[in-house]
């Protein structure tokens, strides 16, 4: 198995830059996440990783080696796309073997490979099959598994689930955590939905328009955002947002229902600032004047109110429990000052 270095590699169609010199290791068996809002250059960056792009500028290692230049084919990937791209017509002991009966390797060694490949994915019963007689998840773990029999060092994943429905989804995620444990292969996924980010990497990268914002484990992006944007996307409901004015050696902010008092080095006095706050964060107070409840969410265990402050400001709630919120109830909220990040309003860098 083998880690993946990028160094200062950049991305042009003609005159348009959409990679900007990103730089990156990914260590030898690491699970690395690619995440980000559409257009942020993940898949290309992992289509430049595979060869399918070219690298304008900068070079790529895949273990050790460098392949900058190198075809797809000498590279030691594997890649499994978004479409399954399976061969309609064969089994899917056949869509599995087709790589390698093509390149000439001997018919035990095959069979050893796939007896392996079909053990891992829970396949055995459905080798004979034809795909149009699968479901999507057991399509898609047939390409994971044509994948596998190549004995890749690196596997690509480029937004594997996303044509599947959701229950599908949660199944294959633990499907594919399950192969990274059993394997141990180096892989990198790219995806745009942040919980599979956090339920699945040791590494999530976050992009924003081509460049890299921060790297990090899972729960240390979560707890410790370099700025606006990852604070923003990391979390599912998204951390809230609202502005508030240096005052005192505090922050006003009107939407919080007065000054707060963060634990960090505040700018000068009547310097704007962004106070961000998680959901799970604050609690709802009912006697309280300054918030409305426009909209609740009860999903069992876990409930989410939706408030606007007299400045139209908008905030999420966590509720757990017992619903203490309800349409068109007027509240305030509670919270612990360690619990509010600082954001500079013009850079949205973090002010810690």
């Amino acid at each position: 198995m083998s880690g993946v270095r990028m160094e200062e590699v950049v991305k042009r169609y003609g005159d348009v830059q959409v990679i900007h010199g990103i730089d990156l290791e990914i260590a030898d068996g690491e699970f690395c996440v690619f995440v980000g809002p559409s257009g942020c250059g993940k898949s290309t960056l992992l289509r430049m990783v595979a060869g399918l792009e070219d690298t304008t500028e900068g070079a790529m290692h895949i273990g050790g080696r460098e392949v900058t230049r190198l075809d797809p084919a000498e590279r030691g990937v594997a890649m499994v796309f978004q479409t399954y791209a399976l061969y309609p017509h064969m089994t899917v002991r056949e869509n599995m073997t087709f790589g390698l009966r093509m390149n000439g390797h001997p018919k035990s060694e095959i069979a050893e490979k796939v007896a392996e490949a079909t053990r891992i994915l829970k396949l055995e019963d459905y080798l004979d099959r034809k795909p149009a007689a699968l479901s999507g998840g057991q399509r898609q773990r047939v390409s994971i598994g044509r994948a596998i029999v190549r004995g890749p060092e690196v596997f690509l994943f480029d937004e594997p689930l996303s044509n599947l429905d959701a229950e599908l989804r949660v199944e294959m995620r633990v499907e594919i955590a399950r192969l990274h444990k059993d394997i141990g292969a180096t892989m990198i996924y790219v995806t745009h939905d942040q919980v599979e980010a956090m339920t699945l990497a040791d590494k999530i990268v976050v992009l924003r328009a081509g460049r890299i914002e921060q790297v990090g484990a899972p729960l240390d992006l979560y707890r410790d955002p370099d700025n606006r944007f990852v604070a923003g996307f990391i979390g599912s409901p998204a951390m809230n947002f609202v502005t508030g004015v240096v005052q005192d050696g505090a922050v006003d902010v009107p939407a919080l229902g007065g000054t707060v008092s963060p634990q960090v080095e505040l700018p000068a006095e009547g310097t704007e600032v962004i106070i961000g706050l998680r959901p799970e964060h604050a609690k709802i107070d009912p006697n309280g004047t300054t918030l409305t409840v426009e909209i609740t969410e009860a999903l069992g265990g876990i409930s989410y109110a939706y408030l606007t402050s007299s400045a139209g400001e908008k905030l999420i709630i966590e509720e757990r429990g017992e619903i203490s919120s309800a349409l068109g109830d007027t509240v305030s909220r509670t919270f612990e000052p360690h619990h509010l990040y600082v954001f500079d309003k013009d850079s949205e860098t973090r002010i810690r």
